[in-house]
């Protein structure tokens, strides 16, 4: 039964409109509309709070302030540093004072109208280098070193040094931050989320409201895209809807405006990044030094795990035998920055693939040749600088397939001679891997939950911990299912995430879903089985099967049989009924852990990760050397996902993460003012990417016959590490850029690299020539 290729769940939905997100939904005739009143300052004193004009507007229902949390003003996920409420002070522009309840929309914007605050502005850290400078730390420096760094640095042929800052980026998913709370008989609270993370959800809103987590019910669809904006930060509109509908005792949502929701939320984390890196006349690396510096935004939220992740993919694919890895998070007086896909590792690797190219072009080669030079080996040179063994490395098969599909050699000739036929339009090329680590860092939350329900027609119902983000998640899970219990997938429906059905989740991130909560459907399909052999033998043997094997059962094709006697089998809905009618249950839960998770933060050494997932791409470029625009001209990928789930899924999700890549690389670009003003707060001012910033010509192939052993059906997670091989893009626009002073002149370069990047950059190489 083939259920690799079963359709997203929700495709017929979504283009017809039938799915429903948290603001279709209108669940009482008293349902209210809830609004956010934030800071307009990125630091100030609140020096007073007027809203006696506000609360008499017919049709406010409720204002609220800190002092009205009848729990903990408190959000922060991990440390206790984030304020649901602002109370005398506000650390950024569009920070949460007070929160409005009112009959519709236009009620609340005219009851914000009549709201008096007195702010007194204060002095406000607005860039990573001031709060460098500051030494602004909000948490404890960390170090992973292996070797001895400075000692091969001073011994080494030839050094470099460098600095890269690689830019913030707008999660920028459709469906804006959106939580409907409805309040229940007591104390009980209702949560319609679009979180990642409905547990972590559960317990910010029973933290606010000052109650149990028992009395807190949240419950997840569908999100419009997250992208790891709404892992954490999707609490927050969470928790300010079950406020409001807890002080009215009505249905409150909150929708953000698209502008809002962009002022509100945090982004990716800016990097300031420093290196230095001694290698040979051959381009072998010899040591490396960095210092990762990350702007964590006015509060703590995902930034320690989000540093160590990119500390841990400093080296990317490449062995580096003497390494020095320092990292450093930094508070400034903008929103809180959070996850986003990557989660750090995209920041980490961006400065070795940048410091790679730089010895390339130092030594006079082509770059393809000193990052093959440097791969990590499959006997020897296998060792990360956190002591983990890599093993299974597919970087070497996966090059050289793909050197010879993308015909790199030949093309490499013909830029060339392109190159130095053209004035105006240069071109340029780029190979670059990624290896991406697998497991949350953080070990525990390495854990996942199931319920699966078969019901007497033979129809199953299955709930599990991992939310559907648009990612085919749920799709995946039904294939499972489909696959372990040897029915057809239309029989099987995946339902809502739900904290009532599955508590203690972890969040859907990390690249982990489906590794997580496929192996959690198939723990409990398994007690199931385990539960119908028995009964499968009766049956069997009253169908006319002599002395059944019960280690012989198999569940295949919306039957049940033994193996090597197919002649006799009873249909799946039979020896369900009988099995109901033998009072055998059949509702089973599961739990899955991954094994051998562990590291030791004080001496940076561990096993943070399961397995690695690898990729790698090649892309050509054209940059036109009057303007600074570029087109992508063609991409090539082959990507590591084991045996896939299901592989229209999975090239999706290449692609989608490519591209996403390929904005964070080029076009989105992030500004603030002087006075902490986000300036690119809407789509007119923010540019992701378009259909036309998609390659003219891309491939996209998954690498065949590498099943990943001890994974749910041999596969590996495919979420975030293509977003990594837009490097390719970007190096290749350095590329190009190159081409202007004939590979002379080594470009200076940023990320993204903007039209305006790339026209500095081209108009200062030509002044060096």
């Amino acid at each position: 039964m083939k259920t690799s290729n079963l359709k997203h769940d929700s495709a017929l939905k979504h283009v017809t409109g039938q799915s429903v997100y948290v603001n279709d939904m209108d669940v009482s005739p008293l349902q209210l509309v809830g609004r956010v009143v934030y800071s307009p300052f990125a630091h100030a004193r609140i020096k007073s709070v007027d809203y006696s004009d506000a609360i008499k507007l017919k049709g406010v229902a409720a204002v609220l302030t800190a002092s009205d949390i009848p729990g903990a003003n408190q959000m922060g996920p991990v440390i206790h540093d984030e304020p649901c409420l602002a109370e005398t002070e506000v650390n950024f522009i569009g920070q949460a004072v007070l929160l409005i309840a009112a009959e519709t929309e236009e009620i609340a914007i005219e009851a914000e109208r009549r709201i008096l605050i007195d702010y007194e502005e204060m002095e406000a850290v607005l860039s990573l280098r001031e709060a460098i400078e500051k030494n602004l730390l909000i948490a404890p420096v960390r170090y992973i070193t292996s070797g001895n760094a400075d000692d091969a640095l001073f011994n080494a042929h030839h050094r470099l040094e460098g600095e890269l800052e690689t830019g913030a980026q707008e999660h920028w998913y459709l469906e804006t931050q959106s939580a409907l709370a409805v309040p229940g008989e007591g104390k009980e609270m209702l949560v319609f989320a679009s979180s990642q993370n409905p547990a972590e959800t559960q317990a910010i809103v029973a933290e606010v409201l000052g109650i149990a987590k028992n009395e807190v019910d949240v419950e997840v669809r569908r999100m419009g895209g997250a992208f790891g904006g709404k892992e954490t930060q999707a609490n927050h509109v969470a928790a300010w809807a079950a406020l409001l509908a807890n002080a009215t005792k009505r249905p409150v949502k909150i929708h953000l405006f698209r502008d809002d929701d962009q002022k509100i939320t945090g982004k990716r984390h800016r990097f300031l990044s420093r290196y230095t890196i001694g290698f040979d006349q051959n381009g072998k690396i010899l040591a490396y030094k960095v210092e990762l510096n990350s702007d964590a935004g006015s509060s703590t939220d995902l930034s320690r795990a989000i540093l160590e992740r990119a500390m841990f993919h400093a080296e990317n694919a490449y062995y580096i035998r003497n390494i020095s890895i320092t990292g450093r998070a930094f508070k400034t007086n903008l929103p809180s920055n959070t996850a986003f896909r990557g989660f750090g590792g995209p920041q980490g690797m961006a400065v070795i693939e940048q410091a790679i190219d730089r010895i390339a072009r130092f030594l006079k080669k082509d770059p393809v040749e000193v990052r093959k030079l440097n791969f990590y080996g499959i006997d020897k040179n296998n060792l990360t600088p956190y002591g983990k063994l890599i093993e299974n490395n597919r970087l070497h098969v996966m090059y050289e397939r793909l050197w010879l599909s993308s015909d790199y050699q030949q093309r490499r000739q013909q830029i060339s001679i392109f190159n130095r036929q053209s004035r105006f339009i240069k071109k340029g090329l780029a190979l670059t891997p990624v290896k991406f680590g697998i497991s949350f860092t953080t070990a525990f939350l390495n854990q996942a939950g199931a319920l699966v329900n078969i019901y007497k027609d033979g129809t199953v119902l299955v709930n599990h911990g991992g939310t559907e983000m648009g990612q085919g998640l749920y799709a995946k899970i039904q294939g499972v299912a489909a696959t372990e219990l040897g029915i057809s997938p239309e029989f099987i429906k995946v339902t809502a995430t739900n904290t009532s059905k599955v508590p203690n989740t972890s969040a859907t991130a990390a690249s982990s879903g489906s590794d997580l909560n496929g192996m959690a459907v198939k723990a409990a399909t398994d007690v199931l089985k385990s539960r119908l052999i028995p009964v499968a033998a009766v049956e069997l043997q009253r169908a006319g099967l002599s002395s059944p094997d019960p280690d012989k059962i198999v569940f295949a094709e919306d039957q049940v049989y033994q193996a090597g006697s197919p002649e006799v089998k009873i249909p799946f809905d039979q020896l369900i009924q009988a099995a109901y009618l033998a009072q055998v249950s059949l509702s089973a839960t599961g739990f899955y852990k991954t094994p051998g998770i562990n590291f030791d933060r004080d001496a940076g050494k561990g096993n943070p990760f399961y397995y690695y997932a690898y990729g790698m791409a090649v892309s050509e470029v054209s940059v036109d050397v009057l303007t600074g625009e570029y087109k992508l001209l063609r991409s090539d990928i082959l990507h590591d996902v084991g045996d896939s789930l299901n592989e229209d899924i999975d090239i999706g999700q290449i692609e989608g993460g490519f591209i996403q890549g390929v904005g964070w690389c080029t076009t989105e670009e992030i500004k603030w003012d002087n006075k902490g003003r986000l300036l690119t707060h809407s789509p007119d001012t923010y540019k992701i990417p378009t259909v036309n910033d998609i390659p003219h010509e891309f491939n996209v192939e998954l690498l065949k016959d590498y099943p990943n052993e001890g994974t749910i059906r041999k596969s590996k997670a495919v979420g975030e590490p293509p977003f990594m091989l837009a490097f390719s893009v970007w190096l290749a626009i350095k590329d190009a850029i190159s081409a202007v002073g004939n590979h002379e002149v080594e470009p200076e370069f940023s990320l993204p690299a903007t039209a305006e990047v790339v026209l500095m950059s081209i108009e200062k190489v030509r002044r060096k020539e």
